[in-house]
């Protein structure tokens, strides 16, 4: 046991003298620009009341699901609930999943078979990554939204080819080119997967529907951790694909179900996006007032993004931390994204934009941040 700690001890020793050491951090009471709580359903009393709502009309449910769904753990509120949501995003069916790591990792994992081919963009979420190395298939990155990256490995594909892109990715906040990598997936016989975590919200019901393209995606995943307020992944396509992954999603078959309240909380949280006009509108309009009045120069420019995650780059993580210190000095709650979350030379603060968010809060996050900037 000793052995094992001094182990341990020495890899957090190692993290903290490279500056990249992680520890958790309590809620707090300033301005929220770091959530990904796009329209304020986590934090919104209608929303919960209209879950009260439910849970009374349905008195009988129980506090837990009592096991996986393969099991004890099925109801027919979840499968009513999968088929709203497929129909909401214009799929066939879907399949409720615990988180979207889950369901990155367990439609990965499963799909692509040996010979096979999956080619992830280059900034793809951790959760596809992990899927992919779990299959028995052969990977390739290409360069982030680079379509002609995209077809030079497409054309160096085996077997089934399965293309994954996030529609706006987590860490940049920009949005992919979804209609050209359609385009080239359909040219070469590949199927295209679209992780729509960041999109669904400020595009209401993501932005391949925007695009009006999801009868030509294989999959997307939607999670409920965003904008929806909750908890919670769901993969959307086939109703062929809904039963092999009931078949072989591993995440799926081993995991307790979610528990009703879970279930009627997602419910709700989808029958309030059919009602956030208002909440879009804000939001695009804060997202519009940052990029105007914020003055970034040349050494530390901020990421093109037409979406609620923007980002300034710092360039060295001591840099990242100070902005980050200074911020939230000023009330304001904005991260430090480090390496090796994202690669050295690129750490940044990644502020998260809201519906919610006040012109005197923007004002004083745009002033504080150009303070910063001009003052190196």
């Amino acid at each position: 046991m000793t052995i094992t700690n001094d182990f341990l001890r020495n890899k957090l020793d190692e993290r903290k003298e490279a500056g990249i050491y992680r520890s958790l951090k309590p809620e707090n009471s300033i301005v929220d620009f770091c959530s990904n709580d796009y329209l304020g359903f986590a934090r919104s009393p209608v929303l919960k009341e209209h879950i009260k709502a439910e849970l009374d009309n349905n008195p009988r449910s129980l506090n837990g699901s009592t096991g996986s769904r393969l099991l004890s753990g099925n109801s027919q509120y979840a499968e009513d609930l999968e088929l709203e949501i497929a129909g909401f995003h214009g799929f066939e069916a879907g399949l409720l999943f615990n988180s979207g790591y889950d369901a990155n990792l367990g439609l990965l994992s499963c799909l692509a078979q040996r010979g096979d081919t999956i080619i992830l963009d280059e900034l793809i979420h951790a959760s596809a990554i992990d899927g992919a190395r779990l299959s028995n298939a052969n990977r390739y990155n290409f360069k982030h939204n680079s379509i002609d990256s995209l077809e030079a490995k497409l054309k160096a594909s085996k077997g089934n080819c399965y293309v994954v892109v996030e529609s706006i990715y987590s860490m940049d906040g920009d949005s992919a080119p979804i209609k050209d990598i359609v385009d080239i997936t359909e040219k070469y016989g590949a199927h295209l997967i679209v992780d729509e975590a960041h999109a669904v919200g400020l595009y209401k019901k993501g932005l391949t529907n925007q695009l009006g393209l999801q009868n030509r995606i294989f999959a997307t995943v939607v999670t409920f951790g965003k904008a929806l307020g909750n908890h919670g992944a769901i993969v959307l396509g086939s109703k062929v694909l809904k039963e092999y992954l009931i078949n072989f999603a591993r995440p799926f078959i081993y995991s307790t179900a979610p528990s009703f309240h879970h279930l009627a909380s997602i419910k709700m949280a989808y029958q309030l996006l059919n009602n956030v006009e208002k909440e879009i509108i804000d939001l695009k309009n804060n997202i519009a007032y940052f990029k105007k009045h914020t003055n970034i120069n040349s050494d530390y420019p901020l990421l093109q993004s037409d979406s609620a995650i923007q980002c300034i780059i710092l360039k060295n993580n001591d840099k990242a931390r100070l902005i980050a210190n200074t911020l939230q000095s000023a009330g304001l709650d904005v991260r430090p994204i480090l390496s090796p979350t994202v690669a050295a030379g690129t750490e940044r603060i990644r502020i998260c934009l809201h519906s919610f968010n006040t012109l005197n809060e923007l004002a004083l996050l745009c002033n504080t941040v150009n303070s910063f900037i001009n003052a190196r």
